[in-house]
């Protein structure tokens, strides 16, 4: 029965035909991103779209990759390791998006290629130490909480220059910018305050870190105002695999009423 029930909420949400459902949409994402960049007086190929996985279930992943998908983005680690166990015939490359614990830093290592949420020096310690015994490097992107929010996880925007500092003793970890989650706002004028924010910070810190280049920053709600204030990631997941079942409230430690869409 609660097979039964899994399928019909599958089909509810993507569909009889799940790749054609994704290809569509992201025909649809395209577009907005490559007019967000024309308006914006930018190249389409400044901004990459990193789709969010979360949720999806490895079948339904199939069909995303077979639309031509060749990114996945998770938030937490044991559902990402469940999907890469049944998907690990596919060449897709996976990026871990969200707040990480620190045990749960070595099993992430083996599977992730990027991390967007790199957000204190235990933390990144503590890969430094496991990727030097691995003998690799990881590429990562400093969270920052532009909007202040103590619900949301990042650094204080006055703490980024001494972290950056420090973290150039961590040699296996490569930063290749800042990001962020903008504040849940109808309001595009706060939302965008907080794309600047990121913008500014990552400008002032070129000077001694000429690598903190990109920045990750927009979502399904907000990516067109993020591409106007320079995101060079964007991370999208309801807009290709549409409304997520159960409020999503991972990056945010307490209840949140409302959560943004990914």
């Amino acid at each position: 029965m609660l097979e039964v029930i899994a399928q019909m909420d599958e089909s509810s949400r993507f569909g009889a035909s799940p790749e054609a459902l994704f290809h569509a949409r992201l025909v649809q994402i395209e577009r907005r991103i490559a007019q967000a960049c024309d308006n914006a007086g930018r190249d389409r190929s400044d901004v990459r779209l990193l789709p969010i996985t979360k949720t999806v279930p490895a079948e339904i992943l199939r069909h995303a990759y077979a639309a031509g998908l060749r990114d996945f983005a998770e938030n937490k680690v044991q559902e990402a390791q469940g999907k890469i166990d049944l998907l690990n015939d596919l060449p897709v490359r996976w990026t871990m998006v969200g707040h990480l614990q620190k045990n749960k830093a070595k099993q992430m290592l083996g599977f992730a290629q990027e991390f967007h949420a790199l957000d204190s020096m235990a933390l990144a310690a503590r890969l430094n130490r496991l990727l030097a015994e691995q003998g690799r490097v990881l590429d990562v992107y400093v969270q920052v909480n532009t909007s202040g929010e103590a619900s949301k996880y990042g650094l204080a925007p006055k703490d980024l220059p001494a972290f950056l500092d420090v973290l150039e003793t961590c040699t296996q970890l490569r930063p290749r910018g800042l990001m962020t989650l903008a504040v849940f706002s109808g309001d595009r004028d706060r939302v965008r305050a907080c794309f600047r924010i990121l913008r500014k910070l990552r400008d002032q810190s070129l000077g001694d870190h000429p690598e903190i280049r990109g920045l990750s920053m927009g979502m399904s709600g907000d990516f067109e105002d993020a591409i106007r204030e320079g995101a060079t990631v964007v991370r999208i997941g309801q807009g290709i695999f549409g409304q997520r079942p159960t409020p999503d409230g991972h990056y945010w430690p307490g209840t949140v009423a409302t959560p943004p869409p990914a």
